[in-house]
C-alpha cells in the first residue's frame, strides 16, 4: 500500500537494507523501482544510516529503515537526510508493535509505517497488517487503494452517489474473522509485550557469561529505544559454530533458525536491485546469526532447557 500511495515507477529507487524479509523489497520492485541494497550496522543490525547518503541519487524516492528485533533505527538522522533530499521514508515496522525510538511509537514517526499480524508476529491474525499514516494528506487514497482502487468508503459515507474505480488498488482489507480475532489480542497487546519481554530478559542474563568468555554475541539495544521482546539472537564467532550449533538444537528437539539470507545475494535481489557497497556485515551477520525460540507462555523450564542445549552446543 505505501508503495502505491507514493506512485513509484520504473525508473524511480528505494533505499532499504539487505538484511531484511523480501516482502520490504518486493513491495516497491512491483511498482518497477529498483530496490537499492544499504549495508546495516554491527551493534542492531538495523539499516547503517551513515551510507544513506551515498545511496541516494537524484531517482531515490523513499528510504525504508527496518527496525530489525522490534529495535529502533536512528530515525533522527533518516528522517535528516531524507527531508533534506525531499524523499519519503517508510518505516518497515513489521516487528515493532509497542516499541519506541526516544518515547515515540516505532512504525508513527516516518511518513509511513508498516506494521505485520503475520502469525510470527507478537499480535498476529495469520496473515495482514496495519499501514500507519502520518499526515492526513494520505488518508484518501490510502483508503481507496485498500477498497481495491475504488472510492466505495465515500459511498458509504454519502460523500458520492456510487462508487466506481479510481486508481490502482488491491484486495488489503482482513476479514472480519481475520479483524475479531487480531482485536481479541490487541487488547491484550500490553501483557504480551510484557511476557515476551520476561522471556527475552531471561535469555539475555543467562547468555552473559558466554558474551563474556567471547563464545557468542548478544543483542545490542541503545539507551533510547524500547523494545518489545519480538525476538532474540545469537552471534557466533563464525558460520561453522553457527551450523554447528543449529545442528546441536534441532538434535535436542530445540527449533532455532538462521535469519536471513541477505536479499542482495538471492537471484530477485540482483534482478530488481543493486547493492550500494559491499554490505560486508550483512553477509557476515546472515552466517553467524542464530534466532532462538521465543512465545508467549514459555516456562522457566523451557526457557532453561534452551540455554542448556546452547551452552552445550558451543
Amino acid at each position: 500500500m505505501a508503495a502505491l500511495l507514493l506512485e513509484l515507477e520504473p525508473g524511480d529507487e528505494v533505499v532499504l537494507p539487505s538484511f531484511s524479509f523480501p516482502s520490504t523489497a518486493s513491495a516497491f520492485a512491483l511498482r518497477g523501482a529498483t530496490v537499492v541494497f544499504v549495508d546495516i550496522r554491527s551493534d542492531t543490525l538495523n539499516l547503517d544510516e551513515s551510507l544513506i547518503e551515498e545511496a541516494v541519487t537524484d531517482r531515490t524516492r523513499a528510504i525504508v529503515p527496518v527496525h530489525y528485533a522490534g529495535v529502533g533505527c536512528e530515525l533522527d538522522a533518516v528522517l535528516e537526510i531524507a527531508e533534506r533530499h525531499g524523499i519519503a521514508v517508510v518505516e518497515d515496522a513489521a516487528q515493532t508493535l509497542l516499541a519506541t525510538y526516544r518515547g515515540r511509537p516505532l512504525g508513527a514517526i516516518g511518513d509511513l509505517g508498516a506494521l505485520s499480524f503475520h502469525e510470527t508476529k507478537n499480535v498476529m491474525c495469520g496473515e495482514g497488517g496495519a499501514l500507519l499514516l502520518r499526515d492526513d494528506r494520505w488518508a484518501e487514497n490510502a483508503e481507496i487503494v485498500q477498497e481495491k482502487g475504488t472510492n466505495r468508503r465515500q459511498f458509504y459515507r454519502g460523500q458520492v452517489d456510487k462508487y466506481t474505480w479510481v486508481q490502482l488498488g488491491s484486495s488489503y482489507a482482513p476479514s472480519e474473522i481475520n479483524a475479531a480475532f487480531l482485536w481479541a489480542q490487541l487488547e491484550q497487546a500490553d501483557q504480551i509485550t510484557a511476557e515476551r519481554l520476561r522471556i527475552w530478559n531471561g535469555y539475555h542474563e543467562a547468555f552473559a557469561e558466554l558474551e563474556e568468555r567471547g563464545d557468542v554475541r548478544r543483542p545490542v539495544v541503545p539507551a533510547h529505544c524500547q523494545h518489545n521482546g519480538h525476538l532474540y539472537y545469537l552471534l557466533t564467532p563464525d558460520a561453522r559454530q553457527r551450523d554447528g550449533l543449529l545442528e546441536h538444537l534441532a538434535r535436542h528437539g530445540v527449533n532455532a533458525v538462521f535469519h536471513y539470507v541477505p536479499l542482495h545475494e538471492s537471484p530477485a535481489g540482483s534482478r530488481y536491485g543493486r547493492a550500494a557497497g559491499p554490505l560486508s556485515i550483512t553477509t557476515d551477520v546472515s552466517s553467524r546469526l542464530v534466532r532462538l525460540p521465543l512465545w508467549v507462555g514459555m516456562t522457566d523450564e523451557t526457557i532453561e532447557r534452551v540455554v542448556k542445549a546452547v551452552y552445550e552446543g558451543l
